[in-house]
């Protein structure tokens, strides 16, 4: 039997489409269903890699994760990494297919539509259910030719299409309607139902211009969600963690907010523990005397490298490594902090080149055009601890090498102060969180913070079951599943 469809499209981006998928499909797996999530092409600098070694978005491994199963490459077939404002590294299936300005990656679209087609056939084979994400909004009417994304995609696998508004960014009624009027008559028709998201006040207040846009559009309304507290990984770049500052911290993290910010759902495990502030830096000014500054993964390490001495943070950098501070790379900010970065093969440079690291490790790094994708575990001796288990998963491009060895194979390395590794989740294994904040709070001279000891993945459970519970309360569910049943 194949599996009953159901879309979530949106108004525009981050209106919360990845968040209400998860949602409905932890629901659906509460009720007993074989649920899965699907996005045809995902367009995000977070992902993350599959037991096979293949990279997809974030999005759906958190939706997988909703469903309880595991992610798979078909539950994203195509995957766009911004590398600059005009071009992305395209991935297909999990593997690299290069480097596409948007011109050339849009005469391609047919066969990444017939990928995609393809991936959803076979994921339908096997689940009772498919929880289908859109992307962007369906009424960018000059990207509608050819689209496998949004409605081109659901009037391929005629599903019924719920529709998606952000009352909190304004102007929600006209956001719904003129998107509706932007569709073809035929596309209008596989909208069954609509949502508002992200509402603060009184619901009262709001009820006539439901009843006026429900007489006017014939669209009904499976609810209104209110702007919810519930900790689940984003994939947007406008996350609201950027901004976001724990007052009560007695902890304080800077992270260098990179414009090419990779895979921020690293800081997941360190951002839900109490006692802890996170802060994202751009700004000099901004760095102040943090009790660690952190240097993340980036799409484009170089050009990334080159911003942080054009906003003059290098002199920050290196003044808190002088005095002590510890800073840590991850993956790119990793291989920042060597000697050198070399890109012989023009990976990220055009023509190739080289630009002088951080200098804080003796390393140089070796760009290669062969990606290294793994998921990884093991056992490390790390901030002065005795052995901890961590695991994670290696993506990047390059090659760290320091200059007694070949390769470096290590987990996590360490000179004096400043510690790198190229392992995102790294903070999520509670052992490993857990001598960080040791040694964070010993060199602060406090006692340890005990909400360290937590388990992400139990945290990331309860996250799942809060948002469900609160969809059950604001969302029709009966309507939802009268909507599956009848399709389209």
């Amino acid at each position: 039997m194949k599996a009953k469809p159901l879309m979530i499209q949106g108004t525009m981006s981050n209106v919360g489409k990845s968040l209400l998928t998860a949602g409905l499909c932890r629901i659906l797996w509460q009720d007993g269903y074989k649920v899965a999530p699907f996005k045809a092409q995902n367009m995000a600098l977070n992902s993350c890699i599959t037991e096979e070694g293949l990279e997809m978005g974030r999005a759906q491994v958190v939706q997988a994760a909703a469903c309880c199963i595991k992610p798979r490459v078909l539950m994203n077939p195509i995957l766009l990494k911004p590398t600059t404002d005009m071009g992305s590294q395209v991935i297909v299936n999990g593997e690299v297919y290069g480097n596409m300005e948007a011109g050339e990656y849009f005469t391609q679209k047919k066969l990444h539509m017939v990928i995609a087609f393809e991936a959803y056939e076979k994921l339908a084979g096997e689940y009772e259910i498919i929880l289908i994400e859109g992307a962007g909004s369906p009424a960018e009417i000059n990207l509608r030719k050819d689209d496998f994304v949004n409605m081109g995609l659901a009037e391929k696998v005629r599903t019924p299409v719920l529709l998606v508004g952000d009352i909190d960014r304004g102007g929600v009624f006209a956001q719904l309607y003129g998107t509706l009027m932007l569709l073809s008559e035929s596309e209008r028709d596989l909208i069954k139902g609509l949502i508002i998201n992200k509402f603060r006040g009184n619901l009262d207040l709001l009820q006539d211009g439901l009843t006026l846009f429900e007489e006017r559009s014939a669209k009904p309304f499976l609810g209104v969600v209110p702007m919810l507290d519930i900790d689940i990984e984003d994939e947007d770049s406008l996350s609201s963690r950027f901004t976001h500052k724990r007052q009560d911290a007695v902890l304080d993290i800077g992270v260098v907010r990179l414009p090419k910010i990779a895979n921020f759902t690293d800081f997941y495990g360190l951002e839900a523990t109490e006692g802890l502030s996170i802060r994202y830096i751009d700004d000099v000014r901004d760095v102040q005397k943090p009790d660690m500054l952190i240097i993340p993964g980036t799409k484009n390490t170089i050009a990334d490298l080159t911003w942080i001495r054009e906003r003059g943070l290098e002199a920050a950098i290196l003044d808190l490594a002088s005095t002590h501070t510890p800073i840590f790379g991850i993956c790119g900010g990793y291989q920042m902090l060597g000697k050198e970065v070399i890109d012989g093969d023009g990976v990220e440079l055009a023509g190739g080149g080289s630009i002088a690291g951080l200098g804080l490790l003796s390393m140089i790094t070796v760009f290669t055009k062969e990606k290294q994708r793994s998921l990884v575990k093991g056992t490390v001796s790390i901030f002065g601890s005795r052995e901890v288990y961590v695991e994670g998963y290696e993506i990047h491009m390059g090659q760290s090498q320091f200059s007694c060895s070949e390769e470096e194979k290590a987990l996590f390395i360490q000179q004096g102060n400043v510690y790198g590794t190229y392992l995102h989740g790294f903070f999520d294994t509670h052992e490993c969180r857990k001598a960080l904040i040791e040694m964070l709070c010993k060199n602060k001279g406090i006692p340890t913070l005990e909400s360290s000891f937590f388990d992400v993945k139990e945290y990331r459970e309860e996250q799942f079951n809060r948002l469900a519970a609160a969809l059950r309360r604001h969302l029709d569910i009966d309507f939802m599943y009268k909507i599956l049943a009848e399709g389209v």
